[in-house]
């Protein structure tokens, strides 16, 4: 892989098996199952997409709901394998893709802000010397000791933003996280993500805010059904997928 490209996506396609009639419990499954009689309906959620991402590049996906964007950042992520096709990945990643992802909902902000960040590769003795930081960005001290059963979907991104940015990256995934959340608070994410854009730290963006997209992304990949559409400057790209 070249020395400047960051995320090297070439001919990837996933391929889902979707189950076409509904099973109403365990066991009826297993019947059907040994029998052979679970249809099955295949469903390309990504079809041959090829793209390159720079290092220090912003570079935003865009597309309808159902487009395959999640998928694909699961796949760069290295939580899916291609069906067909390759990701290669140049540095530490930090993902933030589904909400409460790494959280244990019946375990309080404190345990979890602990759990989180040794899943992310940090020593308790880091999380230790962070914690206030990462609290006091997730403005959330007077709720430590609830149960993230019971924080709405704003409290918790402000948590897993916060614990996920305590140290720059070499590559950032934001999958929607932005659009959850008070005005406020969304800023405040915005502003940490120019500071990480000055100090050439490489993003991969998506958003449904043509505002969002425009303001950061260097350049944007237009997917449509699985497929890639068109990859080039963010103004053309977007003024494509608007119209």
């Amino acid at each position: 892989m070249n020395d400047n490209i960051a995320i090297s996506v070439k001919d990837v396609s996933v391929n889902f098996n979707l189950q076409t009639e509904k099973i109403e419990n365990l066991k009826e499954y297993f019947i059907k199952f040994f029998k052979g009689q679970i249809n099955y309906k295949e469903f390309l959620a990504l079809d041959r997409v090829t793209f390159d991402v720079k290092k220090g590049e912003v570079f935003g996906l865009v597309g309808l709901n159902g487009a395959g964007k999640s998928t694909l950042l699961k796949v760069i992520a290295g939580v899916l394998k291609p069906t067909k096709g390759e990701v290669k990945v140049c540095g530490n990643i930090v993902p933030l893709i589904e909400l409460g992802a790494g959280f244990d909902m019946d375990l309080t902000a404190r345990e979890n802000i602990f759990l989180n960040g040794a899943i992310l590769g940090y020593k308790k003795s880091f999380i230790e010397e962070k914690f206030n930081e990462i609290v006091d960005f997730a403005e959330t001290r007077d709720f430590l000791d609830v149960p993230l059963k019971n924080y709405s979907s704003g409290m918790l991104a402000r948590i897993a933003f916060s614990i996920s940015t305590v140290v720059e990256p070499e590559l950032l995934i934001v999958d929607e996280i932005l659009s959850v959340g008070d005005y406020k608070f969304q800023e405040k994410c915005l502003e940490k993500i120019r500071t990480m854009i000055e100090n050439k730290v490489t993003v991969l963006f998506v958003s449904h805010s043509a505002a969002q997209i425009k303001e950061l992304c260097h350049r944007v990949a237009y997917l449509e059904k699985g497929k890639v559409i068109e990859v080039g400057d963010t103004e053309t790209v977007m003024n494509k997928y608007m119209n």
